[in-house]
């Protein structure tokens, strides 16, 4: 198991409700990521998913929600972290910067410890397919992760990023991203209240809000998604021996590839 060497906190708005969020993290001896709040206890797994809209959501009969976890399970699993207790004050996680270097970045001025990069092979070929979109997870002598998007953006129409286990740096802090033509509409329904330029990168017509962080930065986030939400199998997939390809998906196609690959990774012997 691996954790933190001692407890850190981080306060900022939640994206989607705008109020603000304390996360405080402390070190634990048992396996697994629990959220805790209203005094209640929820685990950050694929049992525990109540909803994949907009974001990830847990829950369960002691705690109604914790969302928009997301960035921070991609954090643990870059940290090659797998037990920890995050006690909240709001039920979304704090959104920092809209990437998960600055949690990648507090893990590490906390030190981690009992680190161990466990492999995985993956028992069989896994395909979800639906129209447009699909999500195919195939045995591989290594990592390799393409996703491809096809957006209403110059740079974005049927473009496709692939990323390596050394290339992990540019995902991590790709942040997260919308058109900036549909946030009204979307803080009307409730959704990116919380969104301004320093956490968000809005797509225009002829760009970008900011300045991107690395090339076709929008693309690199949803592989951070990816690796975030495949982490609730229980298994890091950055330590997998897979081919993963993803086309014009998001966190419910993710979710359900998970839940059909969660009894198909093997631990390496």
């Amino acid at each position: 198991m691996a954790t933190l060497k001692k407890a850190t906190a981080f306060s900022s708005v939640g994206l989607m409700t705008g109020k603000e969020s304390t996360a405080e993290i402390k070190p634990s001896e048992e396996r697994g990521i629990r959220y805790h709040y209203e005094g209640g206890v929820v685990e950050g797994n694929i049992d525990n998913v109540i909803s994949t809209d907009h974001c990830v959501v847990f829950g369960n009969k002691e705690v109604k929600k914790v969302m928009l976890t997301e960035h921070i399970t991609a954090a643990c699993a870059i940290c090659q972290i797998d037990s920890l207790d995050i006690y909240l004050d709001h039920y979304e996680i704090p959104i920092g910067d809209g990437s998960a270097k600055f949690w990648v970045e507090l893990f590490k001025r906390a030190g981690i410890k009992g680190e161990k990069k466990e492999r995985y092979k993956i028992k069989e070929p896994v395909y979800y397919l639906n129209g447009k979109t699909h999500c195919v997870v195939l045995p591989s002598e290594k990592l390799r992760i393409t996703y491809g998007v096809n957006y209403k953006h110059p740079e974005l129409k049927n473009r496709w990023v692939s990323m390596e286990s050394d290339e992990i740096e540019k995902v991590c802090e790709a942040r997260t991203f919308g058109y900036l033509k549909e946030l009204k509409m979307l803080q009307m329904m409730g959704f990116a209240r919380g969104a301004k330029e320093d956490n968000a990168v809005g797509l225009t017509e002829e760009g970008y809000t900011t300045k991107l962080r690395s090339e076709y930065e929008p693309v690199r986030h949803k592989i951070l998604d990816l690796i975030g939400d495949f982490y609730l199998t229980g298994k890091n997939p950055l330590n997998w021996q897979a081919e993963i390809i993803v086309k014009e998906a998001g966190h419910t196609v993710h979710y359900k590839t998970a839940q059909m690959l969660k009894d198909k990774i093997l631990k390496e012997q």
